[in-house]
């Protein structure tokens, strides 16, 4: 059985994500994961551990994402997925939108899969792939 609380929490967390993104904080935005966190970007990069998460994002806020904002939430048909009443599954979308639309006129949508762990009564992501939201081909939905 799903707590309110627990749900509720979750959401707390990835608005705070959106909120770190939105404000450029990198060591906020890292502080939403474990310190063991595995983060697979769209490109396919794998930063390992909280540190590396907020240093790259420092970076990428201070640089090609400065005054970016992003828009997100949990997947409406993705209610997280509670695989122990301490880990769930949880799918979410999202786009970044730069603060400067020419550099990148297609569309930033993205779909990516979260797994998140309570460790001490609160929390946090422990492993994220983030990825472009493709159409599946014709014939084969």
């Amino acid at each position: 059985m799903t707590n309110y609380d627990d749900l509720k929490a979750i959401h707390t967390l990835f608005a705070s994500l959106s909120d770190a993104w939105n404000t450029g904080d990198g060591v906020a935005y890292g502080d939403c994961f474990t310190e063991d966190a595995d983060y697979v970007t769209f490109m396919g990069q794998h930063l390992k551990g909280r540190k590396q998460i907020a240093d790259v994002h420092h970076m990428l806020f201070q640089g090609p994402l400065k005054g970016s904002v992003m828009e997100s939430s949990i997947s409406s048909d993705s209610i997280p997925r509670f695989i122990t009443p301490d880990v769930a599954i949880i799918h979410g979308i999202g786009e970044v939108h730069l603060a400067q639309p020419a550099h990148d006129p297609h569309s930033r949508g993205s779909i990516n899969t979260n797994i998140v762990v309570k460790q001490n009564g609160e929390w946090k992501l422990t492993a994220f792939h983030n990825c472009r939201i493709q159409e599946i081909p014709q014939g084969q939905k």
